[in-house]
């Protein structure tokens, strides 16, 4: 009787092992965005509604969101994120996110917004615009084109 618990106590302890990994697996996955490539989907939803630990998405992103053109009439892709400790981008630069050819960014990597963080947007034209106010997380979309304008750069 002894060994049976020996026995079942083990199995179940390798049972638990093996679903934690499964389920953490995905959520370690690197996902991060890159000029040019197409690969992204669901241009202006929040991503982190999939995104995120236990989501369907691939990988848990700490930011993501969509560039938008000047006339908020179609994505513009191919720019360039920078998040920096200060305003107006001074300070440190915390994170460089590549926008993909459908205006997407995202990135699985770690950015701590803890004490808030200044987005900047550059476009394919070298035009930079800057955040004005905090951003204390990186669910850009959860904002953007809900409760604020759309992220837009030439």
């Amino acid at each position: 009787m002894r060994k049976l618990k020996i026995i079942l106590s083990v199995l179940v302890t390798f049972i638990v092992a093996i679903v934690l990994t499964h389920s953490c697996k995905k959520d370690s996955t690197s996902n991060i965005s890159k000029n040019n490539e197409s690969r992204s989907h669901n241009m202006g939803q929040n991503c982190m509604n999939c995104h995120k630990s236990g989501g369907s998405g691939t990988g848990t992103f700490n930011v993501a969101g969509t560039v938008y053109n000047a006339t908020i009439t179609s994505t513009n892709g191919n720019g360039t994120v920078h998040i920096f400790t200060g305003s107006a981008g001074t300070g440190i630069v915390e994170a460089v996110i590549e926008v993909d050819s459908k205006g997407n960014f995202f990135t699985t990597n770690t950015v701590d917004f803890t004490n808030g963080l200044y987005p900047a947007i550059t476009g394919t034209t070298g035009t930079t615009k800057f955040m004005n106010s905090k951003a204390t997380s990186g669910q850009c979309n959860s904002c953007h084109g809900v409760s604020t304008d759309k992220i837009w750069v030439n």
